[in-house]
């Protein structure tokens, strides 16, 4: 199932075989959901919510992985709310920055991999090219300064780690872009939607598929640590994806195409959210799942 992974150093094979233990910090997200929901059988994965372990917090957090039995610790919680983080950029970079800090430097004491769930925010959004893992950051706000600072934090812990970026991730759970555009298109005939800003929708059920392919192959000792791309094809506009929802979801609202200088919002988004995700398929095997297709399990799930 993994591509171009060494074999599992030596001593690891009798841990493999009674499977992985996974520790997540995460319970009611996007992420932590669809992890829950497709856990494989070889995995015994455990999830903290915020009553156990609130990232606002960042010693509790350290705490846990320092008593934890599992192999390896998955953080899919995060502060995700872009906009009001420019107002609460203090909390947002505890929950963002210094709860993975603590977090990456407990497990970095007992050698546990630190998975790390990072953002295409990240990045200043500039030009049309598809950006790679070791390309300069420059973040254009609260947001991804926060989840900045975390990614330095996990790399700099010491210990072995994966950070996954990805983008516009949605599901059937939460607050996010499919579901908000169901509700409008419920309700208006027409919606002016952003088509100058450009990246790729991801299914949060694809990104716990990969995630466990990681969990599984840091376990084995079959990879070293880096930061990887991971985001669903073909990329596209909002506007792009709001037709494509309301194409799936039989309703006849009608896009139309505005600009980002038409849409202020108190966060600055990037024009460019393209990630390069080549590094990612050649360590792991994992290539970029078509978002309409989860997107049709998304709006099946919700019909439910």
């Amino acid at each position: 199932m993994v591509a171009r992974l060494a074999e599992p150093r030596r001593g690891w094979a009798a841990y493999w075989e009674n499977g992985v233990k996974i520790q997540v910090f995460g319970c009611t997200g996007q992420v932590a959901t669809e992890l829950a929901r497709c856990c494989p059988t070889d995995i015994q994965a455990t999830f903290l919510g915020r009553a156990q372990a609130d990232l606002s917090d960042p010693a509790t957090c350290a705490a846990v992985i320092e008593a934890t039995n599992a192999d390896v610790v998955i953080n899919a919680a995060a502060y995700t709310s872009v906009d009001r983080a420019e107002e609460e950029e203090s909390l947002a970079t505890v929950v963002n920055g210094d709860a993975p800090a603590a977090m990456a430097k407990a497990a970095a004491k007992r050698s546990l991999p630190f998975l790390h769930i990072s953002s295409d925010y990240v990045f200043d959004g500039s030009g049309e090219h598809p950006f790679t893992p070791d390309n300069p950051t420059a973040p254009l706000g609260a947001y991804g300064r926060s989840k900045l600072k975390g990614e330095v934090a996990v790399h700099s812990a010491g210990g072995p780690y994966a950070i996954l970026r990805t983008s516009w991730v949605f599901s059937a759970h939460g607050k996010n872009f499919v579901k908000t555009m169901l509700r409008l298109g419920a309700e208006r005939p027409q919606l002016g939607i952003v088509a100058d800003q450009i990246g790729g929708p991801t299914p949060a059920a694809d990104i716990a598929k990969t995630l466990f392919v990681m969990s599984k192959a840091f376990h084995r000792g079959q990879v070293n640590s880096g930061i990887w791309h991971f985001s669903g094809a073909p990329d596209t506009s909002w506007a792009g994806f709001a037709r494509e929802i309301f194409k799936q979801a039989e309703l006849a609202t009608v896009v139309e195409d505005i600009s980002t200088a038409n849409y202020p919002t108190p966060a600055t988004r990037p024009l460019n959210s393209r990630l390069d995700c080549s590094t990612l398929e050649t360590v792991f095997g994992i290539s970029r799942p078509d978002w309409r297709v989860g997107l049709a399990d998304v709006i099946k799930d919700l019909r439910k």
